[in-house]
């Protein structure tokens, strides 16, 4: 069972350890990318096939002729045994075939002040340390590509990249209009306010994803702004890209260099084509840039954070969380886990009623 995944496998480790292939930096990283996910796969593999064994050993058991307990035992043990090998089952079917096929890549997330004024841009600033958190829980590298700072130390808009495996199809469900509701530090007479920040998440794209010719750019530089050492306001460093087909727009200032500052311009400009080209074949995904953003107001949520009733409510599920404090830490897995398996348990009632219709 699943030899074809094993074969696959010991092919990319041998890969890994061919000299000539380890010269070809992109070729590598796509292998160890490959291979880090297949190995996940092989573990759970591996432990599919104990459990099978037991699961003969003990049919085995019930159908000698053996003492009544040690039958019963085995009978018990097998509905257990059952059990977790189909859960093995189904969890290495979703592995192997993802609802999408971006659900491996990495995310470009971007982060914006909606309705609220200085509370808006601290809230998303708040929402920033909350995903960073959450990225050094699961040991995924973050990387800042472009960031507007508000004065009270909150952010405008900050956009970064978080790569790991599967990054993006745990992220995506991030997407969407947050809703706090809380008693800003500048409020001196204890009011609660309500304020919003926008939360996009796209999938990385690669230059095999989409194309993008020279001639429909038109790339502008303007000194950086902000924190940033002696080169700001000095030098030309920040990039503006706009894309003449679609109008897109995409600046960035946050690296050291032009060259640094273009490429990651590039890659977001990638990405945000990626996410409309697949929104014009597939309409209205819920994946898609367009419709994750909405239009930042109050109406528009997806999760709302209460931080006088010390509970966060996702909109979506319907189901309240309580310990804000920690989630605004990064303990989100249980809300992300939670939007997974709703998702999942959608799609698989759709795949059943498609299937009934065909029968």
């Amino acid at each position: 069972m699943y030899e074809e995944i094993k074969t696959k496998f010991a092919k990319l480790e041998k890969e890994l350890m061919d000299p000539a292939i380890a010269q070809d930096q992109k070729k590598i990283i796509k292998i160890s990318q490959e291979h880090a996910n297949l190995r996940k796969i092989i573990a759970d593999i591996l432990k599919l096939e104990k459990v099978q064994e037991d699961i003969q050993q003990n049919n085995e058991i019930i159908s000698q002729d053996n003492e009544a307990e040690l039958q019963s035992l085995a009978q018990e043990e097998l509905g257990i045994l059952k059990h977790k090998a189909q859960e093995l089952t189904e969890r290495i079917e979703a592995e192997l075939h993802p609802a999408s096929p971006n659900d491996k890549k990495n995310a470009i997330i971007e982060i914006r002040a909606g309705t609220g004024g200085d509370e808006a841009a601290l809230f998303a600033g708040d929402l920033f340390r909350m995903y960073s958190r959450y990225c050094e829980r699961h040991h995924w590298k973050l990387s800042l590509i472009n960031s507007s700072i508000m004065g009270l130390g909150g952010f405008k808009e900050i956009i970064f990249k978080v790569s790991g495996l599967g990054a993006y199809g745990l992220l995506k469900f991030e997407a969407g209009t947050h809703r706090v509701q809380r008693v800003p530090e500048t409020e001196k007479q204890g009011r609660v306010h309500t304020s919003t920040a926008t939360v996009v998440v796209l999938p990385e794209a690669e230059e095999i994803d989409i194309e993008i010719k020279p001639s429909d750019l038109r790339i502008d530089t303007f000194c950086s702004s902000g924190p940033g050492g002696q080169s700001v306001n000095t030098t030309y460093s920040a990039i503006r890209i706009l894309h003449l087909p679609t109008g897109l727009i995409v600046s960035c200032q946050d690296q050291k260099s032009q060259h640094q500052n273009k490429e990651q311009a590039l890659q977001v400009l990638r990405s945000r084509l990626l996410a409309k080209h697949e929104e014009e074949q597939r309409q209205a995904n819920s994946q898609t840039r367009e419709s994750q953003v909405g239009a930042g107001n109050r109406v528009d949520k997806i999760r709302t954070y209460n931080f006088s009733q010390d509970r966060v409510t996702d909109h979506r599920l319907n189901i309240s969380w309580h310990n804000i404090a920690k989630i605004m830490d990064g303990e989100i897995d249980e809300l992300i886990l939670a939007l997974k398996n709703a998702d999942q348990n959608k799609t698989n009632k759709q795949t059943r009623v498609s299937a009934q219709k065909e029968d």
